[in-house]
């Protein structure tokens, strides 16, 4: 039976049916927290609709109100305060966020600010948080073009990270691609002098892009002498996800870029 044709069921037999933008667990993550208020725009990502694990709940409704918190676009969020003055590093995409819990653990000197809009990873991640008693990670529901356009303050971040992105593999499609030169000037005006940039693909075609797009901009440098790709560091953690696609024969692709001390004109505007 289809959604629809169970939403009319529903109707049918007196049971309340729950408005899309709702959230779906009171207290927890919006379903669409700046679409209300902000421009509509072609989006990078592509909301996933899977079932939410009786943990996963539980996580959200106890602990979102603690750790995570929803990109509305309506007012700047102070790093400071919400990491207690640790360095941050934005992560997009965290998947199910083992790979964060992980990192988060081994380097509990650096605050994680995690961004997805998949609502069970949210969970599990809050999950993974709380079991292993990682303070250090906060959780963000929504588009990361808006938590860095409108809620960020310049310089705030030491760090990016955005490991396995959507590939958009289609021609027509590559536009919706994260990584372009206008993302990388946006997320230059809040990036210290010196921070890393460091992207992750096992999609050769986009990591080519990466590449390339990463080399031109004029904010980024490659830690890399030869100009190519770098081999995994040791902090990112191998997940679920890349050994799948490494018993598939896919070659992961890691690129570290630096950001440039100063800032270029376009960076500015």
């Amino acid at each position: 039976m289809s959604v629809l044709r169970n939403h009319a069921a529903d109707r049918e037999s007196g049971v309340p049916v729950r408005p899309r933008s709702e959230p779906r667990f009171p207290g927890g993550p919006a379903a669409d927290p700046a679409g209300s208020h902000h421009e509509r725009r072609i989006r990078s990502f592509q909301p996933r609709r899977s079932r939410v694990t009786a943990g996963q709940e539980d996580a959200l409704k106890r602990l979102w109100g603690t750790w995570g918190f929803d990109i509305d676009g309506r007012g700047p969020i102070d790093l400071d305060t919400l990491f207690g003055g640790l360095p941050v590093v934005l992560e997009i995409g965290f998947g199910m966020g083992e790979a964060t819990a992980r990192m988060a653990a081994d380097d509990p000197t650096t605050g994680i600010l995690a961004v997805d809009v998949h609502t069970p990873g949210q969970g599990n991640l809050l999950g993974l948080a709380e079991r292993n008693g990682l303070s250090n990670i906060r959780v963000a529901n929504g588009d990361a073009i808006i938590l860095l356009r409108e809620m960020l303050a310049p310089h705030s971040l030491d760090g990016l990270r955005v490991y396995f992105p959507d590939p958009w593999p289609k021609k027509r499609h590559h536009k919706r691609r994260l990584i372009q030169p206008e993302f990388l000037t946006l997320a230059a005006r809040h990036l210290k002098p010196g921070a890393i940039v460091h992207c992750a693909t096992d999609w050769e075609p986009y990591a080519e892009q990466m590449l390339e797009v990463l080399s031109a901009h004029p904010d980024f440098e490659n830690t890399r002498e030869d100009g190519g790709f770098a081999p995994r560091p040791g902090f990112r953690p191998l997940t679920r996800f890349e050994g799948q696609g490494l018993d598939k024969g896919h070659h992961v692709r890691d690129l570290l870029f630096r950001r440039r001390a100063g800032i270029s004109p376009e960076a500015v505007a």
